[in-house]
């Protein structure tokens, strides 16, 4: 339990207002965007300040007080959920741009920022931030940087790790550390990549250091008609061994399609049984399906960019509630991942639409269900371990950008050996010793037991 004098000592770092400790106002941070799992903290910390942080650390390492950091909820994959771990420190009210370098492009960025405000601030530069996950108007850069997330248009521009430059740690004892910086390709070890896509376990980023991109001057966005899932599957191969690369290419199945029209009334076609969104800002791109749209003007392509990143949203109106799973496979083995899937659809008699990211084989299978129905609760988490067993056996990975959590805790032996996993505890304990730092995450772990309920509520990727 968190002791009264410690939250006395808490709110004189961050304020009255900056410590939520009723049990009403915690049940809004006992899950993430993974809502198959829960567990509220006993005290959420606000601060104000990447100085506010370092000094919450301190009180909390002094206390010998696990935490667990927390952005805007919007990871998939039970990141925040605070396991053993009594204080959430959440980073949402550090939301100063504090610097932009148009010349050398580049911009400091505080944890809170939302991903897509930096596009905002430099837009009228010609410059943008490349990652773009489709949760874009409500993720923050230190959510994204610990989960190393994409989003569509990452197939040619690089995920969150290409576009990080430096980041400011707190660590769990709460000293301050600074790694990389403004200057690229510094010599030694790649601390920064390291700390990029390690679900907070070594301590909270506070501030990072952004690389910017030139926005390009035209774009020509194309929705390509399949007949089938195969044959649009087919076409993602196609495309990039023709020494094209997008800079997005995603692909929508039938479910997908047909809850997106009944949303949102753009004239998709609803009887095919896939379409690609190809978005090029370069050369076009030669195909042969049953049909290519091209997008007329900003507005259509607005229009089609809107359905696919609010592509989850609709998929209420398939189902009372669903499970997002996500998973890579290489993308010339898109087509066989795709009849794993409908294998365990059927096998498991539930409805699975797709959406993902095809050109980098990043899968997003949407498992729909019934909460009510505790025995299609048990499926749906069954066919979720099959899928990402399958991802495996085709050469993929466990995760594309959601990361491992808690969700896939239990499947990492599948990727590693008890020495990689031992060597990866150990490199952790480097930055975070005592283990404090969002404990019981991403390695298995028998000594957290955790509640698996149905959802009450998703996000998109």
């Amino acid at each position: 339990m968190v002791r009264r004098a410690l939250l006395a000592d808490l709110r004189g770092i961050v304020g009255a207002d900056g410590v939520i400790d009723r049990p009403e106002a915690l049940l809004v941070y006992e899950c993430d965007g993974y809502t198959l799992e829960r567990a509220a903290p006993e005290v959420v910390v606000l601060p104000r300040t990447p100085a506010e942080v370092a000094a919450v650390l301190r009180l909390l390492a002094e206390e010998r007080v696990a935490f667990v950091p927390r952005g805007a909820g919007t990871g998939l994959s039970g990141g925040t959920l605070p396991l053993e771990a009594p204080v959430m420190v959440g980073t949402s009210r550090l939301t100063a741009i504090e610097a932009i370098d148009v010349a050398n492009r580049r911009i400091v960025a505080q944890a809170g920022v939302v991903n897509q405000w930096v596009t905002n601030a430099v837009r009228a530069h010609g410059l943008c931030y490349a990652p773009d996950p489709s949760s874009q108007p409500a993720c923050t850069i230190g959510g994204n940087i610990a989960e190393n997330s994409g989003g569509p248009h990452t197939l040619k521009y690089g995920v969150t790790t290409n576009h990080v430059l430096g980041v400011e740690l707190v660590l769990a004892s709460g000293e301050v550390v600074t790694l990389g910086g403004a200057v690229e390709d510094r010599p030694g070890y790649d601390l920064v990549g390291l700390v990029v896509g390690a679900e907070g376990t070594f301590g909270i980023v506070t501030r990072a250091t952004l690389r910017l991109v030139r926005a390009p001057e035209a774009y020509r966005t194309l929705l390509a008609v399949f007949e089938s899932v195969d044959a649009a599957s087919e076409a993602v191969s196609g495309i990039i061994a023709a020494g094209i690369v997008p800079a997005a290419l995603e692909m929508m199945d039938r479910l997908i399609l047909q809850a997106l029209e009944q949303a949102y009334h753009i004239g998709l076609p609803t009887d095919a049984g896939a379409v690609l969104l190809i978005e090029l800002d370069g050369p076009a791109v030669g195909l042969d399906p049953r049909e290519v749209r091209v997008a007329r003007d900003e507005a259509e392509r607005a229009a089609l960019w809107k359905c696919r990143k609010r592509a989850f949203g609709a998929v209420g109106r398939l189902a009372p509630n669903y499970c997002t799973q996500d998973g890579v496979v290489p993308r010339t083995r898109v087509p066989d991942i795709l009849r794993h899937i409908a294998a365990a659809a059927e096998r498991h008699r539930l409805r699975i639409a797709n959406v993902f990211h095809a050109g980098d084989g990043n899968i997003h299978p949407i498992l729909l269900f019934d909460e009510r129905d505790r025995d299609e609760v048990r499926r749906v988490l069954a066919a979720g371990r099959e899928i990402l067993e399958a991802c495996i056996a085709l050469g993929g990975s466990l995760t594309g950008e959601h990361g491992i959590g808690v969700e896939k805790m239990a499947q990492m032996p599948l990727l590693f050996g008890p020495d990689d996993l031992a060597a990866m505890v150990r490199l952790r304990a480097v930055f975070d010793p005592e283990g404090r730092a969002n404990p019981h995450k991403i390695f298995p772990d028998a000594k957290v037991c955790v509640e698996t309920r149905a959802p009450r509520r998703q996000a998109a990727m």
